[in-house]
């Protein structure tokens, strides 16, 4: 059973107040029963099964009732190992946090974020992968996250962590995989932003902060699934890096474009499997 946090309980009996339960909320958000969701789960804003290698990912069996649906999920039976389930939430803190949320109620015990970011470190290169110490709060989502009055919450940068234990594992797995296929593995100290366009005319600002990458989601998320009563941990792959002109308003090259996704189809599968593994084990 879940240990959820009091103010989930809260937002909880809000929806109650207005005929919700919690099992039609978890519906209505993820689009699937309750039920359909594995203790395992890879939540993704943009990526779908079909961009990773079939024989390093499994089958994906798409649930969700209509086709590119709000959310979109799918059963997926890995290679070796335990099946789990893959959430496409689409891009944002909003949309993201309110799937994280909702798997708090259900039987989700490890979930791991996967997604692209934003160097901001001269050392990161396009297609190297980063495991987040923290993210720094640059979003409105977060905001509701907190007790107390809407008008006295201000989270922004204030960092939101995952899960130390599920993290560590999943740098430790990562370490070993990055070794044996010469892939970079960094640190992040991430910033999550509301937005692409407006974010450049504020990279000095971000990076005074002492963050080098940039993404959208995890700071609302990790602050929702403590509070929903589950483990998350994030894995980046590097898709731009502001600080070398290759940001995602130009500069990149087609090489590098294709090696970031080859990366993201052969190496995120093993580490995101082996890491599940290793969680079960300890």
């Amino acid at each position: 059973m879940k240990q959820h946090h009091p103010l989930y309980e809260a937002l909880l009996a809000g929806m109650a107040r207005y005929g919700a339960t919690g099992a039609g909320a978890a519906e209505e958000t993820l689009g699937v029963p309750a039920e359909r969701i594995r203790r395992n789960v890879i939540l993704a804003p943009w990526w779908e099964p079909t961009m990773f290698a079939p024989e390093c990912f499994g089958q994906a069996e798409y649930l969700s009732p209509v086709p590119n649906a709000e959310t979109m999920v799918w059963d997926v039976t890995p290679p070796q190992g335990e099946a789990v389930t893959f959430i496409k939430t689409h891009i944002g803190a909003p949309v993201c946090t309110d799937v994280a949320l909702a798997l708090g109620l259900t039987a989700c015990e490890n979930c791991l974020f996967i997604g692209a970011v934003g160097a901001l470190d001269p050392a990161m290169c396009l297609g190297d992968i980063v495991v987040p110490e923290y993210s720094v709060c640059g979003d409105g989502a977060s905001r509701y996250l907190l007790p107390g009055a809407l008008a006295q919450n201000d989270p922004f940068a204030s960092r939101a962590r995952p899960d130390a234990e599920l993290s560590e594992t999943l740098f430790r797995t990562a370490e070993r995989i990055c070794a044996e296929e010469g892939i970079a593995l960094h640190r992040g100290r991430n910033f999550s932003i509301d937005t692409i366009f407006a974010q450049f005319a504020r990279i000095d600002e971000i990076l005074a902060l002492g963050c080098n990458t940039v993404e959208m989601e995890t700071a609302a998320a990790f602050r929702a699934a403590e509070l929903a009563g589950y483990r998350m941990a994030a894995l980046f792959g590097v898709s731009d890096n502001t600080l070398q002109n290759k940001s995602l308003m130009g500069g990149r090259t087609d090489a590098e474009r294709a090696w970031r996704k080859q990366v993201r189809a052969a190496v995120f599968p093993r580490i995101l499997y082996a890491c599940f593994a290793e969680n079960g084990q300890s």
